[in-house]
Order: C-alpha cells, then structure tokens, then sequence
C-alpha cells in the first residue's frame, strides 16, 4: 500500500466518521432533551445508529471491502461488545455521577471511539480485503 492510498482512506474514514458523528450527536440530543430518557439509553442508541451508517460507508467506500459482511459486521460487533459498556459506564459516571456536562463527554467519546474504530477496522476487520471490491 502507498502512503498516498492510506492517507486518502484515512480522509475518507475521517469524513464518514464525521457524518456518522453527525448521526450520533442529532439522535441524542432529540432522545436527551424530547424523550425524557435517561442518559445512557438516550447514548446508546445514538451510538448503534451512527455504528450501522459508519460501518456500511466505510466498508463500501474507504475499506473497498468484498469480504463476508455478516462477518465484518460480527468482528464490528465485538469491538462494540467492549467499547460500548465501558464508555457507557464512563459516560455514566462523569455525566450522572460527578455531573460534567454530556454533550462534552459525548464528544470525547466520540473521538475516541473513532481512533480506536479506525485501527480496529483497517488492522482487523478489513485487515485482508483491502481493495477487494473495486
């Protein structure tokens, strides 16, 4: 792979993740302030919508992925299977524990989920079947 390719797949990454951030920060402020939702559910739903949308955009246009997709979105999973409940708990406990503001905590979520998505994506999920689906 050149430097020119991988830098461009992280833009890509980058942008998709942005929208999906985008996703994610709409839907949790509509269920946060209109919903009468606790905090966490109102995170965790937010969260599953932008993961669908981000996985489905980069493993068609950034990763240009061919390789199985239920087992792509299963390997996706299991990195969620983790990241979820601890940032869940985190998120928990600065917002309704020690009270920091959850729009600050939700953006720092969000970005580190993002550089710990994109590692776990390119080095794992989609390690082999870079570019197999032109």
């Amino acid at each position: 792979m050149s430097n020119k390719k991988e830098f461009l797949r992280a833009v890509k990454f980058t942008l998709f993740s942005i929208s999906a951030g985008l996703i994610q920060i709409v839907t949790f402020a509509l269920l946060n302030e209109f919903a009468n939702l606790p905090f966490w559910p109102c995170y965790l739903i937010a969260l599953l919508l932008s993961v669908v949308w981000n996985f489905t955009l980069n493993r068609k246009y950034t990763f240009h992925s061919a390789n199985n997709i239920p087992i792509a979105m299963l390997k996706t999973l299991a990195f969620y299977a983790i990241f979820t409940p601890l940032s869940t708990l985190l998120e928990y406990y600065l917002a309704d524990i020690i009270g920091y503001n959850e729009y600050l905590i939700t953006a720092l979520n969000m970005v580190l989920n993002f550089i710990l998505e994109y590692l776990y994506q390119r080095f794992y999920v989609f390690k082999d079947a870079i570019e197999t689906n032109q």
